[in-house]
């Protein structure tokens, strides 16, 4: 079967306290808010965008099936975040909150990579070829 269309994938990530993972992200990776709605109770959703890579992120609703991976006690996906400067852009990340997985270091298979945790759970390898 051909795929004959354009995609463009963009995740959610479900997050406890969406307003302090937006300024988590915006703090760590100089992410861009491009949209955001505020329910009456406070409940968020948002489009962000780091470097041009868009993605959402919403206050988990487990009424609806969305839990964080807080509530979860695990992580079904990692994010790559391919950048000029992994070292820089960790070593931010780090002082905005989040935490070491492992350093930036050249690996095996031609990356320059590094792997941290952000405070909602999810986690980020941050990488660039070599």
């Amino acid at each position: 079967m051909e795929n004959n269309f354009k995609a463009v994938i963009k995740p959610t990530l479900s997050v406890k306290n969406g307003a302090a993972a937006i300024d988590f992200y915006k703090s760590a990776f100089n992410a861009i808010e491009l949209m955001r709605a505020t329910s009456p109770d406070g409940e968020v959703v948002a489009e962000l965008s780091i470097g041009g890579a868009a993605f959402y992120l919403a206050d988990e609703s487990p009424e609806h099936g969305n839990y964080s991976p807080l509530s979860l006690g695990g992580i079904s996906v990692r994010f790559g975040l391919m950048v000029d400067d992994p070292d820089a852009v960790a070593k931010q990340a780090i002082a905005a909150g989040a935490t070491e997985i492992y350093p930036v270091a050249d690996q095996d298979y031609g990356m320059r990579l590094g792997h941290i945790a952000d405070p909602f759970g999810h986690h980020w390898e941050i990488y660039r070829p070599l």
